[in-house]
């Protein structure tokens, strides 16, 4: 694995457990990759474009959703958007359920992905991947600095002191832990989403 493979590979794991709940949301917009697939699709009238998107076992449903969807397009105004919504919404549930994530509903057009997932899609659109790799090299560093910082400064404890001992312990395990999962993301390589980190 290259050194820049390497690091989006670390720190793609950092911000999945750093990064508030939306991280995730990318592929649930209305603006977003699945959606623009499942456009052009319908545009093409070439169900193929989409099912790139759902695991083989998904795609009997996709290739439904889709006939149904052409057939219903055909009547134009306003039940060819609701036709086209339907689409949509099938494309990215299930799209979703064959990489463990929840659906939803789909989110508006226009909202914004967390900088790294967008520096992302540009790193793709762009051919070059050093504008992504110094932001995650910029967002890897800083947290490594804060748990090194905290378990250092708690490590000078009193040991007659069980509530600042425990402190330690707290802030080294969570340390410890970091390291671990980065070394872990170094090591192997990540399949799908991520599990959505909890609330912050």
């Amino acid at each position: 694995m290259t050194a820049s493979r390497c690091l989006v590979s670390v720190t793609a794991l950092v911000l999945a457990t750093l990064l508030p709940r939306n991280a995730d949301a990318h592929c649930d917009t209305l603006d977003g990759p699945v959606v623009k697939a499942a456009i052009a699709a319908l545009e093409k009238r070439d169900v193929a474009l989409a099912l790139i998107w759902v695991q083989p076992e998904a795609e009997a449903e996709v290739r439904d959703a889709f006939t149904r969807t052409l057939a219903v397009r055909g009547l134009g105004g306003e039940a060819k958007s609701l036709a086209d919504r339907y689409f949509f919404e099938t494309l990215v549930r299930v799209h979703r359920a064959g990489e463990g994530a929840p659906f939803t509903g789909l989110k508006p057009a226009g909202a914004q992905p967390v900088p790294a997932i967008a520096a992302a899609d540009r790193a793709l659109d762009d051919g070059g991947i050093k504008p992504l790799a110094s932001l995650l090299t910029i967002e890897l560093t800083a947290a490594l600095h804060r748990h090194f910082a905290e378990v250092a400064e708690a490590r000078n404890y009193d040991p007659r002191d069980l509530a600042a001992g425990r402190r330690f312990v707290k802030t080294y395990v969570e340390y410890i832990h970091f390291v671990e999962r980065l070394h872990e993301a170094i090591e192997t390589t990540p399949h799908g989403h991520f599990t959505e980190p909890p609330p912050r």
